[in-house]
C-alpha cells in the first residue's frame, strides 16, 4: 500500500514516514498542497495524510481537488483547536481528523482502519479487476481515476461517472435519459441539458478535437454513444 504525507514541517513528515515504512507501507512525501496533488496525479497513492496549514495550497483546497476525482482515504492534521475546522474538513470529504501533537501510534491504527475499510467496498469482481479500457481511455474503479494514453483525466464527480458508463459499454447508444438515469440515479427527474453540458465538458478533456469527436459520438435524434475511430493500443 502507497500512502502519501503532505505536511510543511519535516520532522513531523519524516517521523510518519518512519513509523509507516516500520508497519510495511510505501510512503511518499510532499511538503506543500501543489507538491501533493501532483504526487497524487501521478502515483498509485492508496491513501493521503494531510496537514491543514501548509504553504502554495492548504490541506482543504488539496483536499477539494482531490474529491474531484478520487475517492481514497484522506486523514487530516491540524495544530487548531477550532472545531470548525474538523466540520470544513469533514464536510469537504475527510474520513478522519486528528489533532496535533498526535500519538504516532495512534495514526498508525488509524491508517489501517481506513485501508480496511476502503477495501471492504469493493465487491470481488471489482477486488480482481478495477481498470477497465477503452481505445487509449482507461478508467480506475477504486481510485475513480480517468486516463488519457496513460495520462490523468481532469473530471468531476458525475463526468468521470458518465465516462465511466460508457466505457464500461463502448458502441453501445444511450438516449440523455437513459444516461441520466444510469448517473444521476434519479428515477422521476430528468434534465436535457444536464447531459449536454457534461458531454461538452468531457468532450473538451478526452478529444484532440471536440468539434470532431473521435470518442463520443452524437447520434442524431437519439443520444450518443462511445465509439473510437483512431487506432486502438
Amino acid at each position: 500500500m502507497k500512502i502519501l504525507i503532505a505536511d510543511d514541517e519535516a520532522d513531523i513528515r519524516n517521523l510518519i514516514k518512519i513509523n509507516l515504512e516500520e508497519n510495511g507501507y510505501t510512503v511518499l512525501s510532499a511538503q506543500n498542497g501543489k507538491e501533493a496533488l501532483d504526487l497524487l496525479l501521478s502515483e498509485d497513492i492508496h491513501l493521503a495524510i494531510l496537514d491543514v496549514m501548509m504553504p502554495i495550497m492548504d490541506g482543504f483546497n488539496l483536499l477539494r481537488k482531490i474529491r474531484e476525482y478520487n475517492t481514497i482515504p484522506v486523514i487530516m492534521l491540524t495544530a487548531r483547536t477550532d472545531d470548525m475546522d474538523k466540520v470544513l474538513g469533514l464536510g469537504l470529504g475527510a474520513d478522519d481528523y486528528l489533532s496535533k501533537p498526535f500519538s504516532v501510534s495512534e495514526l498508525i491504527a488509524r491508517v489501517g482502519a481506513q485501508l480496511r475499510r476502503s477495501n471492504e467496498y469493493l465487491t470481488p469482481r471489482e477486488k480482481s479487476v478495477t481498470t477497465v479500457t477503452y481505445g487509449n481511455l482507461s478508467m480506475d474503479r477504486e481510485k475513480c481515476c480517468a486516463f488519457k494514453d496513460g495520462k490523468p483525466i481532469e473530471l468531476g464527480a458525475k463526468e468521470y461517472k458518465l465516462l465511466l458508463y460508457f466505457v464500461e459499454n463502448p458502441e453501445r447508444v444511450f438516449t440523455k435519459r437513459q444516461l441520466y438515469h444510469a448517473v444521476w440515479e434519479e428515477d422521476f427527474y430528468y434534465d436535457d441539458n444536464t447531459i449536454m453540458v457534461h458531454i461538452s465538458r468531457i468532450r473538451s478533456r478526452i478529444e484532440d478535437d471536440p468539434q470532431k469527436p473521435k470518442y463520443l459520438k452524437t447520434i442524431r435524434g437519439i443520444g450518443y454513444k462511445l465509439h473510437y475511430l483512431g487506432e486502438k493500443p
